[in-house]
């Protein structure tokens, strides 16, 4: 049996921020109330931060690594075939983009007008794009493939922005969009 892991103080911050996101919306997240939610004083919590647009790239950043450690465990389970492992992932990612509370909020902004956080995954996404694009190269680097480097970062970058896409508004279930991605990347992979 495990110990339970301690999560360090920013993590907490950034949970509990996730969590008051979810439940009243960002409008209503402050510094104040983060620091009441913890249990730390208000100067803990922007020492630990920073300013409110530092914690909400933390928190997108913290969901970015959940979202990426499934693509991981896809192609892990997929060792020798791509094409698998590219329609598991896209599956993976978008079963946990529906069921994600602070995904919900940012896209649907059920608290109001509240939609500051939308850019961060939409038109100022730059940074989540880059991330996910860098973890999706290294996972595919040790398949063979018919595709020189910069046709490879091409089909990347496609599939990285379509697999967004359906997580901002999905089209179908994770499945069958899951087998659709598949079905391109094999015919790209050819």
């Amino acid at each position: 049996m495990h110990a339970p892991v301690s999560l360090s103080l920013r993590e907490r911050i950034v949970d509990a921020a996730v969590g008051m996101t979810s439940e009243v919306g960002w409008s209503q997240v402050t510094m104040a109330r983060l620091a009441d939610r913890v249990g730390v004083s208000r100067q803990t919590v922007y020492n630990e931060i920073g300013t409110k647009n530092a914690l909400a790239e933390a928190m997108i950043l913290a969901e970015l690594e959940r979202f990426l450690a499934v693509v991981t465990a896809a192609f892990d389970d997929h060792p020798t075939d791509l094409v698998a492992a590219i329609g598991d992932a896209t599956r993976r990612v978008l079963e946990l983009a529906r069921d994600n509370p602070l995904l919900h909020a940012v896209v649907s902004a059920t608290h109001g007008a509240d939609t500051e956080l939308l850019p961060l995954l939409t038109t100022h996404a730059e940074g989540l794009l880059a991330v996910a694009k860098t973890v999706v190269r290294e996972r595919v680097a040790p398949y063979a493939l018919p595709l020189d480097d910069d046709h490879l970062d091409v089909a990347i970058d496609l599939v990285v922005r379509v697999v967004l896409s359906h997580v901002m508004q999905p089209s179908g279930s994770p499945e069958e969009t899951g087998a659709d991605i598949a079905w391109v990347a094999a015919r790209v992979l050819r």
